[in-house]
């Protein structure tokens, strides 16, 4: 990471929606990154899919109410953004040439640098989970914990690489045309907030449709060609570091990756078994389980109800529960006096049971095996 000391910092009193937007210089081009909240706490870094941005992919998860006191308290957040996704962001010159997903990892070592961050937790969604899983396995000293939604680890299989391809042309000629936002929204979105003809669009999509209409399609264009050009992250998850924790819509495109890196990371270790996790996580409540959780676990793995890819907006209140204990692992959660949400189990309110059960949640919750060694 010695290599990105030339970063230098523009436009710095940007205000976007409350964040101050800094423009990075790195190795490989400027980024913007918008910064929520108190520079002296543990920082919290961000990276959305192709053609989201801060706004559009993280804003239900961090402006939802009950995310207030567990993210905006406890973290400083930084979103960092593809190139040229910002909110405002020029075409990029077609002098320029497209960035590898390793150049980009590479990108957020250098934001790290710039902003003098040594050790974050990171957020990542789909393309951006891959992303975020790539720099974790590089600067394995850097990252403390992956947060991964939707994530993509595999290399894309022929029918997604010709179809990547397809949409791509449409994007390089059309620009982001009606076809290219219906492909996008049903990446993105269950059927259930896709609407029908007897139902229409939720809120969430419209506004993501809005959002997607200021996008630049050559920016869009570019990213997609770098997450077409993927590379498989077998290899790479053996050499993490981290823990991890993982959501899946269960109706994600990408639900067979986020499985089969659950799988590939959850799978070391020798001999205990349990049987369903959520027995588990209702356990959780004691202290002695958070102590069984740090023997027991490399990573955890959910799977949200009726939901597409973007968990963080079409459920984000069934991410919360889980990140806490998950912050809670890494002393990183503090409960905020303006918490009031039952919805915090690590929260002193006295709790409903049936606020626990996986459906209040939007959470469903597979039969799963864990193993581990014992030393008596």
């Amino acid at each position: 990471m010695g290599e990105s000391s030339s970063s230098v910092s523009v436009d710095m009193e940007r205000i976007s929606f409350g964040g101050q937007e800094h423009r990075v210089l790195t190795r490989h081009g400027p980024l913007s990154v918008v910064v929520y909240g108190d520079m002296e706490k543990p920082p919290l870094v961000t990276y959305p899919d192709v053609a989201l941005n801060q706004m559009s992919c993280f804003q239900g998860l961090f402006f939802c109410p009950e995310a207030d006191s567990l993210l905006l308290y406890n973290f400083c957040v930084y979103h960092i953004n593809p190139p040229g996704h910002e909110l405002g962001a020029a075409p990029i010159s077609s002098d320029e040439p497209v960035l590898s997903l390793d150049q980009l990892a590479d990108q957020v070592a250098d934001v790290l640098d710039f902003f003098g961050l040594d050790y974050v937790m990171c957020l990542g969604v789909m393309a951006g989970a891959y992303v975020l899983t790539l720099f974790a396995s590089k600067y394995r000293e850097c990252v403390q914990g992956l947060i991964l939604v939707s994530p993509l680890c595999k290399a894309p299989s022929w029918k997604e690489w010709l179809y990547n391809k397809v949409m791509s042309n449409f994007l390089y000629f059309y620009g982001m045309c009606g076809l290219i936002k219906e492909w996008l929204i049903q990446r993105y979105f269950s059927k259930e907030v896709r609407g029908s003809w007897q139902d229409p669009e939720s809120d969430i999509v419209q506004a993501c449709r809005s959002l997607l209409d200021e996008r630049q399609s050559s920016n869009v264009w570019r990213f997609l060609q770098s997450i077409n050009d993927r590379c498989d992250l077998t290899e790479a998850l053996a050499k993490l570091q981290c823990k991890m924790l993982i959501f899946v819509g269960e109706y994600s495109p990408f639900h067979a990756d986020a499985l089969y890196m659950a799988a590939k990371v959850g799978g070391r270790g020798a001999l205990v078994e349990v049987s369903y996790l959520y027995e588990i996580f209702l356990l959780m409540i004691s202290d002695l389980l958070v102590k069984l959780m740090e023997l027991c676990y490399k990573m955890l793995s959910f799977q949200v109800q009726a939901c597409g890819s973007l968990v963080t907006e079409e459920q984000p209140l069934a991410m919360l529960v889980p990140m806490e204990y998950f912050f809670a692992r890494y002393g990183l959660y503090r409960a905020s006096q303006r918490n009031c949400s039952p919805r915090s189990p690590l929260s002193p309110s006295c709790i409903s049971p049936e606020l626990l059960s996986p459906e209040s949640m939007g959470v469903k919750l597979k039969p799963i095996k864990t193993r581990i060694s014992l030393e008596v």
